[in-house]
């Protein structure tokens, strides 16, 4: 490898030796089990350096993919490596879809899932919960399978799993019939309606995001994804906002194009549910990113805690956007056995900034224990990330188990699982 890879932001330019591909599940099988240490990697759209390793990165885009649905049971066996846009047109070609997905359709499904990314709702988990079953590589080289079904009480624990168990090959999704969404936006919500009536405003569509910037101007542009009924004018009007007159970017002085049809125009699932279309720059495109997940019925104080630090965040924000996740059962979700409401961060390029900006929004939030995002930056120590999540002891039981010399550690991982023990 004459060059090393990065991930999608370029801010991780990750230390492996080599940069494999395998085409087949039996070469996957003879490099993981040759290997001293390695890791998964998936559309590398995550900014931390969960996927780091000073040994060898392993990349599941090339195995078959597979995306075998079963009609009756309502569900699909993915390839891990598929990309949910891949995977979404097939499922509504077949008349399904998944419940939710998340911003950008450019994620892969293993990736996501491992990671706990989610999409908008108050009822919709994050994307792993749809996960019933999981086929993954392990450390001898070995195919194992495990399901939601076969082991009720500790699946929960490998399908957020932050790559510390072991190469997923592939998962088996929940899957419901398809269905048309609307999507419309609305301009100039002022801040001080999201933070005293957030729940209003974040339950009023099927999926709902709120964008701010937390400058001089306090307005918000509300997106509002709604799978039947009427849209929710006379709530959000009765609090200053109104419908946007053109599509819109949630980023300042991006362009529309690159984000899904919106105006209210009925569409399919797949493709109103993200903010981005497949086929453009998702997001802002240079760009890092930071998320925090706390109870939703702290949201009016997180929220504002984060307006008290506004002086610090502004100068290097690009957009916040606030969205609810519904509570699941999985053990490293950052919405595990608590419904959350997700404060999003898109900051500008600058490491430095960020990380300054980063130690203040930690410290406003600490006392409402927020989760930060496994695959965004943050400056939580592993000893008090351990203490966020009562099964993490439970999970590092797991990754002894599947990988008891550690060969899916990395420096991210490891000093989690230390301090679980």
């Amino acid at each position: 490898m004459t060059q090393r890879p990065t991930n999608w932001a370029g801010n991780v330019r990750f230390a492996a030796s080599r940069l494999l591909r395998p085409a087949s599940l039996g070469e996957l099988q003879s490099q993981v089990a040759g290997s001293r240490r390695c890791r998964a990697l998936g559309s590398g759209h995550s900014f931390s350096m969960i996927a780091d390793t000073g040994g060898e990165l392993i990349s599941v885009a090339g195995l078959p993919p597979v995306a075998d649905i079963d009609s009756a049971a309502r569900k699909v066996r993915a390839a891990a490596g598929l990309r949910y846009a891949e995977l979404a047109g097939r499922l509504h070609r077949a008349g399904f879809a998944l419940a939710n997905l998340a911003s950008l359709p450019h994620i892969s499904v293993a990736g996501a899932c491992a990671t706990g990314t989610h999409g908008s709702g108050d009822r919709n988990a994050c994307l792993a919960a749809a996960v019933s079953g999981l086929e993954l590589v392990t450390a001898s080289g070995d195919l194992v399978s495990l399901s939601r079904e076969a082991d009720p009480a500790g699946f929960g624990g490998a399908v957020v799993g932050l790559g510390a168990l072991g190469v997923v090959t592939a998962v088996t999704l929940d899957l419901v019939p398809a269905f048309q969404v609307s999507q419309r936006v609305y301009d100039g919500l002022p801040a001080e309606a999201l933070l005293t009536r957030s729940a209003e405003v974040l339950g009023s569509g099927y999926s709902v995001s709120a964008f701010i910037r937390w400058g001089r101007e306090r307005t918000c542009q509300v997106w509002v994804k709604q799978v039947a009924g009427p849209f929710p004018d006379d709530l959000l009007g009765s609090l200053g906002a109104r419908p946007a007159g053109g599509p819109r970017h949630p980023v300042p002085g991006m362009p529309p194009e690159n984000c899904t049809p919106q105006l209210g125009v009925a569409g399919p699932w797949h493709e109103r549910l993200p903010h981005f279309r497949p086929g453009f720059t998702p997001s802002a495109g240079e760009e890092l990113q930071s998320e925090y997940l706390v109870p939703r019925h702290k949201a009016a104080e997180a929220l504002r805690a984060v307006s008290e630090v506004s002086e610090v965040i502004a100068p290097v924000l690009q957009v916040c956007e606030i969205r609810t996740v519904a509570a699941d059962d999985l053990w490293l979700s950052m919405a595990s056995a608590r419904d959350s409401l997700a404060i999003h961060f898109t900051w500008a390029f600058d490491q430095d900034a960020v990380s300054r900006a980063l130690v203040v929004i930690e410290r406003a939030l600490a006392p409402l224990r927020a989760r930060p995002h496994w695959g965004k930056l943050f400056m939580t120590r592993p000893e008090d990330l351990a203490r966020l999540y009562p099964r993490m002891a439970g999970f590092a039981a797991l990754a002894g188990r599947l990988d008891p010399a550690g060969k899916f550690r990395n420096d991210f991982v490891a000093p989690l699982l230390e301090a679980a023990a």
